[in-house]
């Protein structure tokens, strides 16, 4: 039933009557400049950087790295994650032989990473084979169309089995035969909310790859290294720390720690590779010191245009981490190359034949130091198909599918705290910045400082003739406060104070360069929720206010839940709220579906599947959600 709030005529009419286009020039003013919200931002965000440890010897170190792969398996990895999933044997489906060239075969392989989710790949054999040979796992990157046919990644594993080696070339989620609306990187978030760590679909996919290397009776066990470029950089860094029957790694270009990543736009990465509580665990530096004694060939790029230049990332992920091999004597089996030829985002020759040596020399097998010719045996596209089914579900489809199977319990406000991680914060300090005061209307802007280092800003407004303890209503715009001003100006004329805020990641509170989506997934990587932060500094403004019990407007779906969360978690500091433009369910989130650049906030990790909105609004009584 909709409520009517009634304001006596007798007061109304001693109050200035102001007009929304009035009061939204009041609200339109820029408090806040974009760079200083990056810079508390990355502030912010390197206090809470992990920091490598100093172990005292070897026999330490792997029994600290031994506890941080369960943990990062079992905490981050598979979170979510039916077991059944997780323990399946590998399924793959050999679909015959492909033409191939002098010196190897190429066969067809398809395979299933979860029910339903299956990818392809080409595995690359000698000849003739004899006995127990080494096999690499070759990862993708982001190349788009191409995929795994991309020529480089050819002529690398046509390489490798010219040589004596199995090379197994997997297709990588949305690119080539992947590439579907909804395999973008980015629908990894909507796993997260739910309920399973988006990270755990990309690790599965990759790892199928080495069970299958695994199982193959050609293959020495002892002998089984992982490589590839960018995205199959950062494949290589995570899938070789955490499973350590990878005995070789050599990725190219493919992570950094988060200290570049803070501090340099561009080496941001997309979701997965900023899983969420990752970095409560283990930075990139970490995995890449769990390698350790494992022999590790770091290959980066100059004047990288992509990402992870060489020079920026060396000290972390490389010389800070060589004495984790040499704990174990291992110095001369932790190696770099920085690529000058041709400098840019690459794995071309120069890098290629860096991994050949690299490959030769500890799998112990003759190889050419120079890469064989083998441009003429490049392969088209249409040609390395091998056919997905036509009902293969996307990324987007899986987390629908797997929403559909929640069954909710009725969970404590405890349980709320927990899954936003919501930790109280306060304002330090108001900055009132400017003032109006004119026409029977009064206004003063504040950027509102907190005691964790975050901001927001706002402009509180009331009728001149209004009186000091008169209600108040707090307005909440997804398109910040400038877009409030018929709500503030419904509010004003009915005799109320009126605060219009931007939280952050909102109007004039908002990162541009980089954007919002760049840090809320660091964020969450180090532990936090973007939308417990939000929901925090509501309730210290609530605070700040000092009026009893404040009604708040939400307009948006972005402003209700970060609305609703705050008065769930604190539902006598408030009165009521109204939620103008919202959504029934976060189910709306699955289904629209919403882009997670549009509202990375909302994509927390298991909110819809232990809090959809119902549950939320149950939490936040004796408050009204209207």
């Amino acid at each position: 039933m909709k409520k009517v709030l009634l304001v006596p005529l007798a007061a109304c009419a001693a109050l200035a009557q102001t007009e929304p286009r009035a009061v939204t020039r009041l609200l339109e003013p820029a408090l806040h400049s974009s760079d200083v919200v990056v810079f508390q931002l990355r502030q912010y965000l390197l206090k809470k950087a992990p920091k490598l440890p100093a172990p005292s010897g070897a026999e330490q170190w792997t029994a600290q790295a031994r506890k941080l792969r369960e943990q990062v398996l079992s905490e981050v990895v598979f979170h979510g994650w039916p077991p059944e999933w997780v323990a399946a044997p590998p399924r793959f489906e050999d679909l015959g032989l492909i033409p191939s060239g002098k010196g190897y075969r190429m066969r067809k392989l398809r395979y299933e990473i979860v029910p339903g989710f299956w990818s392809t790949a080409i595995l690359y054999e000698p000849e003739t084979m004899q006995g127990k040979i080494p096999a690499v796992l070759n990862v993708n990157g982001h190349v788009g169309a191409p995929g795994k046919a991309v020529e480089y990644k050819q002529k690398r594993c046509i390489n490798q089995a010219m040589q004596g080696m199995l090379a197994l070339n997997l297709e990588w989620i949305f690119m080539g035969e992947l590439a579907r609306k909804g395999n973008e990187h980015s629908f990894a978030a909507h796993l997260d909310l739910a309920g399973a760590n988006g990270v755990g679909l990309f690790y599965l996919a990759m790892r199928k790859g080495l069970d299958y290397l695994w199982e193959h009776p050609n293959v020495d066990r002892t002998r089984v290294g992982v490589t590839g470029l960018s995205g199959g950089g950062w494949q290589t860094s995570v899938l070789s720390a955490l499973d350590e029957r990878v005995a070789l790694a050599v990725p190219v270009a493919g992570y950094s720690a988060i200290a570049a990543r803070i501090e340099r736009a561009a080496d941001t990465g997309d979701i997965e590779q900023n899983p969420t509580d990752l970095l409560l665990h283990a930075d990139y530096s970490h995995l890449t010191a769990m390698r350790a004694p494992r022999p590790t060939l770091l290959i980066y790029n100059a004047e990288d245009d992509c990402c992870f230049r060489a020079p920026l990332v060396k000290p972390d992920i490389f010389d800070r981490v060589r004495p984790f091999f040499r704990l174990y004597g291992a110095e001369s089996a932790f190696a770099w190359h920085e690529n000058t030829d041709p400098s840019d985002h690459n794995y071309q020759l120069d890098n290629r034949q860096q991994s050949y040596r690299f490959l030769a020399k500890h799998f112990r097998v003759q190889m050419s130091e120079t890469e064989i010719p083998v441009e003429a045996e490049v392969r088209s596209f249409d040609e390395l198909a091998v056919g997905l089914p036509a009902d293969n579900l996307t990324i987007l489809e899986l987390a629908r599918r797997m929403a559909a199977r929640i069954e909710r319990k009725p969970l404590p406000r405890a349980e709320l705290e927990k899954t936003v991680r919501y930790r109280k914060a306060a304002v330090a300090h108001a900055w009132p910045l400017n003032n109006t005061k004119n026409k029977g209307l009064e206004t003063r802007s504040y950027r509102f400082d907190f005691d964790n280092g975050l901001s927001a800003t706002g402009v509180w407004v009331k009728a001149i003739a209004a009186g000091e303890k008169a209600p108040a209503t707090i307005v909440l715009h997804d398109g910040g406060k400038k877009a409030a001003g018929a709500a503030v100006s419904d509010r004003v004329n009915r005799g109320e104070h009126v605060l219009a805020i931007d939280l952050l990641f909102t109007g004039d509170a908002a990162p541009e360069k980089p954007g919002a989506a760049n840090f809320t997934q660091m964020l969450a990587a180090l532990g936090d929720r973007p939308l417990g932060l939000e929901a925090a500094q509501l309730i210290a403004l609530a605070r700040w206010l000092g009026s009893a019990k404040p009604r708040l407007e939400a307009d948006g779906i972005r402003s209700q839940v970060a609305a609703l969360v705050a008065v769930a978690l604190e539902p006598e500091l408030f009165s009521e709220v109204v939620v103008r433009n919202g959504m029934p369910s976060l189910r709306h989130l699955l289904d629209a579906p919403v882009e997670y650049r549009s509202a990375p906030d909302l994509f927390c990790l298991d909110l819809y599947r232990q809090f959809d909105l119902d549950r939320l609004a149950e939490l936040a009584a004796p408050a009204k959600i209207l």
